[in-house]
């Protein structure tokens, strides 16, 4: 119920004026059935806009310190984002993939859609970066589709560290489910999860019109911090 309320009293309405987002490719989002839904990370708006054009109910894997916060306000960003469908996911350890994966594939057996960001982290330059092969695990174990999803605009709109988002239209575009049936039975090869992964992130890219970059988004914020921050706006598509 809450999450009915949140989605379309409060933020479906809100979000279509502040942003006037236009919508290319909703036909690619399934009726039903299980599906992931895998796009890029640009800004913390991404997380309620993808949720609030898509009819069906969407759940994200979100970092736990979403959950974990002190006091009143703690409690209340918790009771939040689990209201707007988010599942705590513990991204420290050694076992922190596993559990990701565990939480997703739960999602995905009671045919839901799932929401998931291979980069792994919001980009902190706009471009786009290496995915993390965990989307391609849970695509593989519970042998459902993928349907990319490009991000545009957000980055400009709200760019990370701005709390108010700017008044700008954006772009939300799907494109057409990739299905990985001919790796059956294969989600245990460390080869294979690249491949499914790249061709994920490739398909992605073609949608956003984003600079690639081969390495891990964490490992270049990372490196980033130590030099002056630089940002790549989206490339035009021909």
């Amino acid at each position: 119920m809450l999450y009915q309320v949140l989605k379309y009293v409060l933020f479906a309405p809100l979000l279509r004026l502040m942003f006037r987002p236009r919508i290319e490719g909703l036909e690619h989002i399934p009726e039903s059935g299980a599906a992931i839904v895998a796009g890029n990370h640009l800004s913390f708006s991404d997380h309620f806009l993808m949720p609030a054009i898509i009819k069906r109910r969407i759940t994200f894997l979100a970092k736990a310190e979403y959950f974990t916060g002190p006091g009143v306000k703690g409690r209340l960003t918790a009771a939040f984002f689990r209201g707007v469908g988010q599942i705590p996911v513990d991204r420290s350890g050694k076992e922190a993939g596993q559990a990701a994966i565990r939480e997703g594939l739960g999602v995905l057996r009671r045919g839901e859609l799932l929401g998931i960001y291979p980069e792994g982290t919001r980009s902190h330059d706009g471009r786009l970066y290496k995915g993390k092969v965990g989307v391609a695990a849970m695509a593989l174990k519970a042998q459902v589709p993928v349907i990319p999803c490009a991000m545009i605009g957000t980055f400009e709109a709200q760019p990370p560290g701005q709390k108010i988002p700017k008044l700008r239209r954006v772009t939300i575009r799907f494109g057409k489910p990739l299905e990985f049936s001919r790796y059956a039975g294969m989600d245990g090869e460390k080869a294979i999860l690249r491949a499914v992964t790249d061709e994920i992130m490739y398909a992605i890219l073609e949608l956003s019109g984003q600079e690639y970059v081969d390495k891990y988004a964490a490992l270049v914020k990372a490196e980033a911090e130590e030099s002056p921050p630089r940002r790549f706006p989206r490339m035009p598509l021909s």
